[in-house]
């Protein structure tokens, strides 16, 4: 088979967090376990020198056209017609409307339909937002009804897509996520970086549904009788965490008890995980959810939003909290500071619950589902 890959998410720096993510993990594990079928890649030029080809079966070919944008509507159905492929797999709902040839596509979660206020974050202007989201809907259906088949990554995602579209369950494969396994450095200075211990830790960006004014008015409860604790906030600066270190100055939470750091590095991120005292996502929605994974893998004790694929995805790893419930995540913020071992990590627990999760599988139920196309066929 000649199977095309829109890689143009392909990072977490130029993708962006979890997506970015998942397009450099599968392509990376799939030049590992296949060498049959020939792969054509499709690359922005931000990270087309990022994507090392281990594998003679995969080519790189130059997309540098961006989502979401009406551009990619006709460029990418030239580009991938030139390449003369069986069929593309679309890491995500941006499809191309008019697509030259069969598809599958991942739909990691469906968080703009479930959350409208998390939709709002393309525009300010509603007429504007308006024409966005109908665009978005019509895309988003046309990727769910026109492709050969759906990867997912939980069985809560799942259940959402069956849920709002009437797809058939069979249509829909689940393919958890990886965790990469990156390690602390004993080279980074938290001191340079602003962040001194003890301190709380937020890794991902700050859209609406993240939730993170529930985390910031807990944390401001906390820090009046607990202030020498310091909130750390790790991910893209952003409109939105603009906004949020607005919302922490009416919380009364002082300028050196807040730190945001942008776009940190593997190694960073290591390293705030590992002397972090907690882990806090107060997500409302999500698909997956691999940061407190992450903070697990470094024996961090985590503090997750009882809400959408959590509970699924962390198990008895995690203490839980309602996400409507500040009071609920600053008595757990209470509890660890007056006694560090108070959420010590269950490291049998933890190492149970990540090892679900590994790249090598995602990959290879990827290859399995292609695979039955090719038979199908």
């Amino acid at each position: 088979m000649r199977i095309g890959i829109d890689a143009r998410f392909f990072g977490p720096t130029t993708g962006g967090g979890g997506i970015g993510r998942y397009v450099e993990e599968l392509i990376t594990h799939l030049q590992i376990i296949d060498q049959e079928n020939d792969y054509v890649l499709f690359l922005k030029k931000d990270n087309f020198h990022e994507c090392k080809i281990t594998n003679h079966r995969f080519k790189k070919v130059m997309a540098d056209v961006h989502w979401y944008g009406l551009r990619e509507q006709f460029t990418m159905p030239r580009l991938i017609k030139r390449a003369r492929l069986d069929f593309i797999h679309y890491p995500h709902w941006n499809i191309p409307l008019f697509s030259p040839i069969p598809f599958f596509v991942t739909i990691h979660d469906l968080i703009l339909i479930e959350d409208r206020h998390s939709a709002r974050s393309s525009s300010r202007n509603p007429i504007i937002h308006g024409f966005k989201y109908a665009a978005f809907r019509t895309v988003l259906e046309t990727a769910i009804h026109s492709s050969r088949h759906i990867f997912t990554v939980s069985n809560y995602s799942k259940q959402s897509l069956l849920k709002h579209f009437g797809i058939k369950p069979e249509k829909i494969t689940v393919t958890y996520n990886g965790i990469k396994q990156f390690s602390a450095s004993k080279s980074v200075d938290l001191y340079k970086l602003g962040v001194y211990e003890p301190y709380f830790l937020y890794v991902g960006n700050a859209y609406p549904h993240k939730n993170l004014d529930v985390m910031l008015e807990a944390f401001a409860l906390f820090s009046k009788k607990t202030p020498h604790i310091q909130m750390v906030i790790a991910g893209r600066r952003d409109i939105f965490s603009h906004a949020l270190e607005k919302r922490a100055r009416t919380l009364g939470i002082k300028n050196d008890r807040l730190r945001f750091i942008d776009l940190p590095t593997d190694e960073e991120i290591a390293t705030l995980y590992k002397k972090a005292a907690l882990f806090v996502y107060p997500s409302r929605l999500e698909g997956f959810g691999m940061p407190p994974l992450e903070a697990l893998m470094h024996s961090t004790p985590v503090a997750a939003a009882h809400a959408s694929s959590l509970p699924e995805i962390l198990g008895n790893a995690a203490i839980y909290f309602d996400p409507d419930r500040p009071d609920q995540l600053t008595k757990i913020m209470q509890d660890i500071s007056r006694n560090s071992s108070a959420l010590t990590v269950d490291r049998e627990e933890a190492k149970k619950q990540i090892s679900l999760y590994n790249w090598e599988d995602t990959a290879q139920r990827t290859l399995d589902v292609y695979t039955s196309f090719s038979k199908r066929k």
